[in-house]
């Protein structure tokens, strides 16, 4: 059975002090007519309202530091929220244009990156069809196909209202474009739901830059990739060759 233990009192010597003076006073040991009998308790009843009003002031301090420390507290969690709402889509909670741009050249300064570049293919067709409510549910599950095959140390962006972005550090071209296509059957296999039992297709791009890169280069050439996946029949990876940016 748990029991309740006391704080400690701060005060504890000086209520020690306040008592023996107290039980002297009272006990008569010092004649009660005497001047000093009469300062004596003049001076325990203005030490008790004093240790009192201290008390008071402590507990009052305590509040004050407890109420500073959950207003910290909260205002931390308040500016983790908005950073995290600057940098993420609110839709897939994966990052956003801006936040995936500062990630992939951030990665540039350090080491080579792959990009994936996907756009879900027809997807125009699928908000007409169904509503703009189904095709965020086909967003949705397209993400959750990502995450499920990508590697652990990839990151994911959503660049665009179809349009997405898979960065791959330490990645050859040859391993993003693998890994692409796995991405591209998952999604292919995937039942997003849709009213007319319909499947949902991606095509994909691949680029490769060494480091010291930067995005606008990596992301052109994944680009132009995806388009020519997109007039080679969709639902198709297309990598363009590094030569030909050196």
């Amino acid at each position: 059975m748990d029991t309740c233990i006391a704080p400690p009192d701060l005060f504890e010597a000086e209520s020690r002090a306040l008592r023996a003076g107290r039980a002297a006073y009272e006990s008569g040991s010092v004649l009660a007519a005497t001047p000093c009998h009469q300062a004596l308790g003049e001076l325990l009843t203005a030490y008790e309202r004093l240790l009192r009003e201290t008390r008071r002031l402590v507990r009052h301090s305590d509040r004050a530091e407890l109420e500073m420390t959950q207003l910290n507290q909260r205002l931390q969690d308040l500016a983790n929220e908005l950073e995290y709402r600057a940098t993420h889509d609110s839709l897939t909670g994966i990052f956003n244009r801006a936040a995936i741009i500062e990630l992939v050249d951030r990665h540039f300064k350090r080491q080579d990156l792959a990009l994936i570049v996907l756009d879900i293919d027809h997807f125009k067709r699928v908000n007409d069809s169904f509503g703009h409510p189904v095709g965020d549910q086909v967003i949705v599950g397209v993400v959750d196909c990502l995450k499920r095959v990508v590697p652990a140390t990839a990151s994911i962006g959503r660049v665009g209202g179809e349009e997405f972005t898979v960065l791959l550090p330490g990645q050859s071209g040859e391993a993003a474009q693998e890994v692409a296509e796995t991405v591209r059957r998952t999604i292919e296999r995937h039942t997003f739901g849709l009213p007319d039992g319909s499947a949902i297709t991606a095509s994909f791009g691949v680029s490769w830059a060494a480091a010291g890169g930067k995005f606008d280069d990596a992301y052109n050439q994944a680009d132009e990739a995806l388009y020519l996946a997109k007039r080679s029949g969709r639902n198709q990876v297309a990598r363009v060759s590094e030569r030909q940016y050196g």
